[in-house]
C-alpha cells in the first residue's frame, strides 16, 4: 500500500543508525528525499536537519553523488564565517518519471526529473464519454513512449505514476469508482503499465490524495502538519494530512469529502447517486447553473468566464459565486471542527473560484467553527496550481527510489 513520509518521521528515519546497514540506506533515502522535495542545501543545512556531523553527510552525498543521483557544486555565496559549506543538488536531468494526471475532461503527461523539475509535457482533450479506459490507456501509451523516447540518452526512468479522478485500490491501481465518468472496477493501472510496456509498474494515487501531499510537501502547507487540501475539478475531491501523513482510511479510500452531506433535504443531484453532497453544491455544473451558463458551457474556461464576470461587476456571476461560497463554507466549517488543520488549500478550479467566494466562506467559519480551532487555521489558495496533481504522480513514481536509493539504476 503507497503512503508518503511526512517530514517529522523522514528526520526520525535519518536519526536511526542502531542498524548500520539499514541506517545507511535510510540516511541515504532521508537525504536524497530532502533535496527532492525541498531544493538544494548545503551539507551543513543537511547536517543540522539530520541530526548528524558533517562527515556522515559528506559520506552520504558522496554515495549518492557515485549512484547518480546527486552532485555537489560550490556555494555562489555565503553569510557564514570560515570555509563555505557545498551545495547538494538532485541530479534532475539524470534521473526522471513518466507522470500522469487523468482528469475527467483532460490528459496529461510529463517528463518529471528528480527534484520536481517538469522537462517535457503532452496534453489532450478527454471526450466526456463515460468509461473510457481503452482511449484512455492508449493516448497515454502513446504520450508515455514519445516523452520516454524524447528524454536524454543519459537519462533513467525510475518510475511511472498516475493521479486519477477517482477511488484507486491500493497496491494495484484498480479504478473501483469514478463517479464522473462512470469507471467502476477498471484496471487501469495494470493496463497502462502493458501497454507502455517499459518494465515498470504504474503506481496510480487518488489526484486529490496526491495533490494534498504534494502542497503539504512542497506548496502552500510546507509549514503545517495539519493540512486539508479541497480540489475543484467538475466535482471536487480532498485529501487530508494529519501529522505530516496522509489519512488515507482503513482501505484507501478516505478523505472523500466531496461525498461529505451538505444539504439533505433540496440537494442537487450527485454523480455518486446521492444528494446534496459538497460537490455537488460546489462543482463545475452548481457554479455554472448559478450564473445561468447555458448546458453545453463546461470545462475551465467557462469556470474561468463567471469568475471574470463577477470581477467586472456582472450580478448574475456575483450572487453565483456568493452561493457557492456559502455551501463551501459549511463544508469547510466541518471539516476544520473535525480536523484543526492549520492550513485549508484550495486547489484546482477552487484555485481560481475562491477569491471571488472567500468572504461568504469566511463568514460561515466565523458563525460556525469553535473558536479554538477558528483561530488556527489559515486559507490559502495552491502554491503548485493545476500541477499539484501531477507533481503528486510525479512524487509517488519517485517513491520506490526515495526509499531505497542503493537500488542501481540501469537504463531502460
Amino acid at each position: 500500500m503507497w503512503q508518503l513520509t511526512g517530514w517529522s518521521m523522514l528526520k526520525d528515519l535519518a536519526a536511526d543508525r542502531h542498524v548500520p546497514g539499514d541506517s545507511r540506506r535510510r540516511n541515504l533515502g532521508a537525504l536524497l528525499r530532502r533535496v527532492h522535495l525541498g531544493g538544494p542545501a548545503s551539507r551543513v543545512e543537511l547536517a543540522e536537519w539530520m541530526g548528524v556531523n558533517r562527515s556522515t553527510v559528506m559520506a552520504l552525498t558522496a554515495e549518492l553523488a557515485a549512484a547518480g543521483l546527486v552532485r555537489e557544486v560550490p556555494p555562489t555565496g555565503s553569510g557564514r564565517a570560515g570555509r563555505p559549506s557545498f551545495v547538494v543538488r538532485p541530479e534532475s536531468a539524470a534521473v526522471h518519471v513518466l507522470a500522469f494526471d487523468i482528469a475527467v475532461d483532460r490528459l496529461v503527461a510529463a517528463r518529471v526529473g528528480l527534484g520536481g523539475t517538469i522537462s517535457a509535457r503532452l496534453e489532450a482533450t478527454r471526450p466526456r464519454a463515460g468509461a473510457d479506459l481503452d482511449s484512455v490507456v492508449s493516448v497515454l501509451a502513446d504520450f508515455g513512449r514519445a516523452l520516454h523516447h524524447d528524454a536524454p540518452p543519459t537519462s533513467v526512468c525510475v518510475g511511472i505514476g498516475a493521479s486519477y479522478c477517482g477511488m484507486i485500490r491500493p497496491g494495484d491501481g484498480m479504478v473501483r469508482f469514478g463517479p464522473d465518468m462512470g469507471w467502476v472496477d477498471q484496471a487501469f493501472g495494470a493496463e497502462l503499465a502493458r501497454r507502455l510496456d517499459l518494465g515498470l509498474p504504474v503506481l496510480v494515487g487518488n489526484e486529490a490524495h496526491l495533490g494534498a501531499m504534494a502542497e503539504h510537501q512542497r506548496g502552500a502547507g510546507v509549514d503545517a502538519q495539519n493540512v486539508i487540501y479541497l480540489h475543484g475539478d467538475v466535482g471536487v475531491g480532498g485529501g487530508i494530512v494529519v501529522g505530516g501523513d496522509l489519512l488515507d482510511g482503513d482501505g484507501g479510500y478516505g478523505s472523500e469529502v466531496g461525498h461529505m452531506l451538505v444539504n439533505p433535504y433540496q440537494g442537487r443531484p450527485c454523480g455518486c447517486g446521492s444528494r446534496g453532497c459538497l460537490e455537488a453544491e460546489v462543482g463545475e455544473r452548481a457554479l455554472l447553473d448559478e450564473a445561468g451558463r447555458p448546458a453545453d458551457q463546461r470545462g475551465r474556461d467557462a469556470v474561468r468566464a463567471v469568475v471574470a464576470d463577477a470581477a467586472r461587476g456582472d450580478d448574475a456571476a456575483r450572487e453565483a459565486l456568493r452561493r457557492i461560497g456559502d455551501w463551501l463554507g459549511i463544508g469547510v466549517a466541518n471539516l476544520i471542527n473535525l480536523f484543526n488543520p492549520g492550513v485549508v488549500i484550495f486547489g484546482g478550479t477552487l484555485t481560481e473560484v475562491f477569491p471571488g467566494a472567500a468572504a461568504q466562506v469566511r463568514r460561515r467559519i466565523a458563525a460556525n467553527v469553535l473558536p479554538v480551532s477558528r483561530d488556527k487555521a489559515q486559507l490559502r489558495v495552491s502554491a503548485l496550481g493545476y500541477d499539484a496533481t501531477l507533481i503528486g504522480a510525479a512524487d509517488l513514481a519517485f517513491t520506490p527510489l526515495l526509499t531505497n536509493p542503493l537500488t542501481p539504476l540501469t537504463p531502460s
